[in-house]
């Protein structure tokens, strides 16, 4: 097997994070967390402008086996099987050695000269993510942005969620692990490149890590930090060096240390359900912000259907103001926590019916309306 590659990613970025991140102010606007329960994704699309037209994301309808989170972004990745029955992996079959070589080739050859980026095996095809190619289709038709948003799986979460054949995860397999994280981060400099040559607006793209919340459990008690860090450090890099801003989104409780003490650009956060996990950091959210960071502050409830009926705009903006203000101290108030702060429900809505959906849509846009029209405007 080959040892994994080291190596500098050379996207032209003159201008690439620090440039997109001084155009883009967050001013309590709202955006969306990829996955809605839509029949297509023309009218995922029409949700989407109806609701958070200022910062449009590409929609992931989970319904379809392709679009789902361990399977949108696999192609190109050498080792990975897909079956109807499960996605898993195997390094031992005899043309995987020529694959894997393959697969490094493109990559440096990648690195070394991004003009070829769009073109490589690094694509994610419209078979995969037709919500993405609508969304740049309908570049023209779509004005008054403020930004655009995309997402991909992380690479805890893909290598948590992918084993081989004796169920052991993809993680624990170094060749493997490499694959995909190299893999992962050229996907999202790819995903960010394809947008930006359609929109002169900053790109948001989140990284996807559910499995995050899984840490410290018995599953993952051998799995190091530090090694999660740099995994994801590698995918942060590839976006910032593609021109984007990186955001990572956790729907659960996690360790906040990790995200708060990276390089990324946005938090994004389930706050209906466990800010007081979060408010336990303060003095790290309070460092993360001052840098220039943002919170995209998942105040709209996905998870409980009875929760999504019960809450109202009303009881919704009084649940922010009750966080921001426990938040708040020092240079910190309401006002100023609020123009660094993204309004989103607390996770996709992939999972809802239509009409729930549509619910969660409504009061992310009602929230951050009336937030802004409170503290901003």
């Amino acid at each position: 097997m080959m040892a994994p590659i080291q190596t500098e990613t050379a996207f032209p970025t003159a201008n690439n994070m620090t440039a997109d991140s001084k155009k883009f102010t967050a001013d309590g606007l709202p955006t969306l967390i990829g996955s809605l329960p839509a029949a297509n994704h023309q009218q995922a699309m029409d949700w989407i402008l109806e609701y958070t037209p200022e910062i449009p994301l590409w929609p992931q309808v989970p319904a379809l086996p392709k679009e789902r989170m361990l399977n949108q972004f696999i192609e190109g990745l050498p080792g990975i099987i897909e079956t109807e029955e499960r996605t898993y992996f195997d390094v031992n079959f005899d043309s995987f050695p020529d694959e894997q070589l393959s697969f490094y080739e493109e990559y440096l050859s990648v690195s070394e000269n991004s003009d070829t980026l769009l073109a490589s095996r690094f694509q994610t095809s419209d078979d995969r993510a037709a919500g993405l190619y609508l969304l740049v289709k309908q570049a023209k038709k779509i004005t008054n942005l403020t930004a655009v948003k995309g997402q991909i799986t992380g690479p805890f979460t893909m290598l948590t969620g992918i084993s081989d054949a004796d169920k052991k995860l993809g993680y624990y397999n170094p060749d493997f692990r490499d694959i995909v994280v190299k893999g992962i981060a050229m996907k999202a400099a790819w995903q960010v490149t394809y947008m930006k040559e359609a929109y002169d607006v900053p790109v948001l793209l989140f990284i996807d890590e559910p499995a995050l919340a899984g840490l410290g459990s018995s599953s993952f008690i051998s799995i190091s930090l530090d090694d999660i860090a740099q995994d994801l450090a590698e995918v942060i890099e590839a976006i910032h060096k593609s021109g984007g801003m990186a955001g990572v989104h956790v729907c659960a409780n996690t360790d906040w240390n990790i995200l708060l003490n990276s390089e990324i650009d946005i938090l994004s956060f389930d706050a209906y359900s466990f800010f007081d996990k979060f408010i336990t950091c303060k003095k790290l959210i309070h460092a993360f912000l001052e840098r220039g960071s943002l919170i995209a502050w998942g105040i709209i409830p996905t998870s409980d259907p009875e929760h999504i009926q019960q809450e109202t705009c009303d009881s919704l903006v009084t649940r922010w103001e009750e966080q921001a203000d426990l938040l708040s101290g020092g240079d910190w108030n309401i006002g100023s926590l609020l123009k660094q702060t993204i309004i989103t429900p607390s996770c996709g809505t992939g999972s809802l019916s239509p009409q729930l959906a549509k619910r969660v849509l409504q009061l992310t846009k009602e929230v951050s309306t009336t937030l802004r029209t409170k503290y901003l405007l």
